[in-house]
């Protein structure tokens, strides 16, 4: 289990880490979410021991550790950090080789994982004759090539046609399922919410919002989803009192409710402007948590937890 516990950093007079908490258990993807600037690179660096902090511990397994332990760790940098004159393939293996493998199982690490990534044509090709996508899959190859049991990736999809993104999300649920921690950090929402279990979202370097996807998903007001024929843009919502149409698409409309407001009533309305192909309460979405975390003050906020 990773666990950051009051993480501190100051440059100069900005403070990126303003006391930041939460917790990375194994055998989960846990998203680390927030604006550009919030904080989670300089976080991910101080899980790596990268960067000095100001105050606070980073523990794995319940104990503080060094830069031997993070040898064991699989990294994945914003800024990436490939030697473009090298070939794949002697790329991986001499990282490997950096991790502790010998060089007979970074030989047949680097293989399986250039094959899991869909590189093994492009073994003997020089990085930089990579495209940018290709060259990501091998950063991404070299962080998982030792097998860490702790995951640290800034970004990974950045970059990634959805092919390799559907490949690297199952890479991500593999290494959970065989019990790692898996830390990322990514802008596309919609793919944390169906790729996460939980979530933490920093904003100023301040955790302010964390948990299962699913029960961040259920805090706040209730949400209805309705479908009406021939009223793409929910046009009979517009007059119900304390309902807010939240965004249309394809047809279906998003409602938020306010207090008091019985869904039952939005149920009737709907039926009166026209047939209603589909109704159902609903979750939050991700980024709505998102974009509601971000935009409320930090003294609104406790230890990840609205007050």
């Amino acid at each position: 289990m990773l666990e950051l516990d009051g993480l501190v950093r100051h440059f100069d007079d900005t403070i990126a880490l303003d006391r930041l908490s939460f917790t990375v258990p194994r055998g989960q993807v846990f998203g680390f979410l927030g604006p550009n600037g919030a904080g989670k690179s300089t976080a991910m660096r101080a899980v790596m021991r990268l960067t000095a902090l100001d105050a606070g511990q980073v523990r794995w397994d319940g104990a503080t550790y060094d830069l031997d332990t993070c040898r064991g760790f699989g990294y994945m940098p914003e800024e990436r950090g490939l030697y473009p004159t090298m070939r794949v393939a002697e790329h991986l293996q001499y990282l490997a080789r950096l991790h502790g493998l010998t060089t007979a199982a970074a030989r047949q690490r680097a293989a399986e994982w250039l094959a899991r990534l869909g590189l093994s044509e492009r073994a003997q090709d020089k990085v930089e004759a990579l495209s940018l996508g290709n060259q990501q899959r091998v950063q991404l190859a070299a962080a998982l090539v030792h097998e860490p049991q702790l995951l640290v990736l800034d970004e990974p999809f950045s970059g990634l046609d959805p092919v390799g993104v559907d490949e690297l999300a199952g890479v991500l649920r593999e290494r959970a399922r065989a019990g790692a921690a898996v830390l990322f950090s990514s802008h596309q929402l919609d793919l944390v919410e169906q790729l996460c279990e939980s979530v933490a979202i920093v904003h100023r370097g301040r955790c302010v919002a964390s948990g299962t996807v699913r029960e961040l998903g259920r805090t706040g007001a209730r949400r209805v989803e309705v479908e009406v024929t021939g009223d793409p843009d929910a046009r009979w919502a517009a007059a119900l009192h304390g309902v807010r149409v939240l965004g249309t698409e394809h047809g279906r409309a998003r409602l938020v409710l306010g207090d008091g407001v019985d869904p039952q009533q939005v149920l009737a309305a709907a039926i009166a402007a026209g047939p209603v192909e589909h109704f159902a309460v609903c979750s939050r979405r991700l980024s709505e948590v998102f974009r509601e975390a971000v935009g409320r003050p930090l003294e609104d906020v406790q230890g990840g937890v609205p007050r």
